[in-house]
């Protein structure tokens, strides 16, 4: 599986932007979806999480409520819906998948190249 993330930018804080990331493979269906980020300076930790049917989704404290998951199996395409964002947000998001519904970044087997995002105050 080959993830390709965008749709990172710019956007000032309380305001909306959507990521996206593409993935190769007839198996993607089969794998749960993660999305991760590292800011600056800081480590990479996990976002949000959604399983291979869609039917289970889960977040860090830090985005429940404002951020959404989803994916797209016909189109081989996982999104993550960012609202009212903060500058703590500010980070390369990362996505990447699993053959486990799992946080665990270590159980990722494929990893997206990265999509920054910057919030502005």
């Amino acid at each position: 599986v080959q993830l390709q993330a965008s749709g990172g930018g710019l956007v000032q804080a309380g305001g909306s932007l959507r990521l996206s990331c593409g993935a190769s493979g007839r198996t993607f269906s089969r794998y749960s979806l993660g999305w991760f980020r590292q800011a600056p300076g800081k480590e990479r930790e996990f976002v949000a999480l959604i399983d291979g049917s869609a039917v289970r989704s889960f977040y860090s404290d830090s985005v429940k409520g404002r951020f959404t998951i989803s994916r797209d199996n016909a189109k081989n395409t996982v999104y993550l819906q960012m609202n009212s964002v903060k500058p703590e947000d500010t980070a390369v998001y990362y996505c990447a998948a699993a053959l486990r519904y799992t946080v665990a970044m270590g159980n990722y087997d494929y990893w997206g190249q990265g999509t920054l995002v910057t919030v502005s105050s």
